[in-house]
């Protein structure tokens, strides 16, 4: 139902590992998982301001967009490690869920997402009938 759209992600994050490198921009760290009709997606967005998160979904993708203020700017820097500026994810949605009615929280420095599941895609039953014109009951 929901698929990542960065493949070179893991990559990126092997490279800084091995090469110490904290300038590139981190991505959102996320978990993801279903809850009865629904999926939910916590993004981990620490220090940002909720008027700089921007939700967009386009043709069944959904992209995140957030930026953080650089809190060292214009001081003498002693250590900096926390990523600043802007920063996006994207994922794909998939056509069983309702991209239409998807509800945002952002609390804590964490962004929760609910995407409903589409009500053609949640299971419901099918009457059968018989020659006779009686009928039974299948559930799919």
């Amino acid at each position: 139902m929901l698929m990542r759209t960065d493949s070179f992600r893991d990559f990126d994050r092997l490279t800084q590992r091995l090469l110490g490198d904290t300038s590139r921009l981190a991505s959102m760290p996320m978990d993801a998982y279903r809850e009865g009709d629904a999926f939910v997606i916590h993004f981990d967005l620490p220090g940002v301001r909720a008027d700089s998160i921007d939700l967009e979904v386009e043709r069944d993708v959904l992209t995140v967009r957030a930026a953080r203020d650089d809190a060292t700017k214009g001081r003498d820097v002693v250590m900096a490690e926390r990523p600043s500026g802007s920063f996006s994810r994207q994922l794909f949605l998939g056509e069983s869920l309702d991209t239409e009615n998807i509800s945002a929280d952002y609390a804590d420095g964490v962004l929760t997402l609910r995407v409903p599941v589409a009500e053609q895609a949640k299971p419901r039953k099918i009457s059968v009938t018989e020659g006779s014109g009686t009928a039974g009951e299948i559930r799919a």
